[in-house]
């Protein structure tokens, strides 16, 4: 399933109607070869257009959700925690991991796979 966030509001976007970008491809294509632990996790292609990201979605039961965002311009992957309520330092996200595009998308699966399952994220 794939979630559109414009001014605040979160929809559900059909497939035909999904975005054709580079990063929502590339999004998908990662997000097919995630192994089953995190398929089971629920996962979702989201387009956030407040935040300006395209990336997956883990819902994880653990800490909440965490996020593969796709890379711009050169950019790495990066994990990223978000908050559901800001924290103490008023923060609504915390940054858990970087890797570069140097990876095929089967790597990226791998990667982002092994670090949530051996971190505890996933169960």
């Amino acid at each position: 399933m794939e979630i559109r966030i414009t001014e605040g509001k979160v929809r559900r976007v059909p497939g035909a109607e999904a975005p054709m970008t580079e990063l929502a491809i590339r999004a998908r294509t990662i997000a097919n070869l995630l192994p089953l632990v995190c398929v089971r996790a629920g996962v979702r292609i989201i387009h956030n257009s407040d935040r300006n990201y395209t990336g997956i979605r883990f819902d994880t039961m653990a800490v909440g959700p965490v996020i593969l965002e796709m890379p711009r311009d050169g950019e790495p992957y990066r994990l990223v925690q978000e908050f559901i309520v800001p924290d103490e330092a008023g923060r609504m996200e915390v940054e858990l991991r970087r890797f570069p595009q140097i990876y095929k998308p089967q790597g990226i699966a791998h990667i982002t796979a092994e670090f949530l399952r051996s971190n505890g994220f996933l169960r």
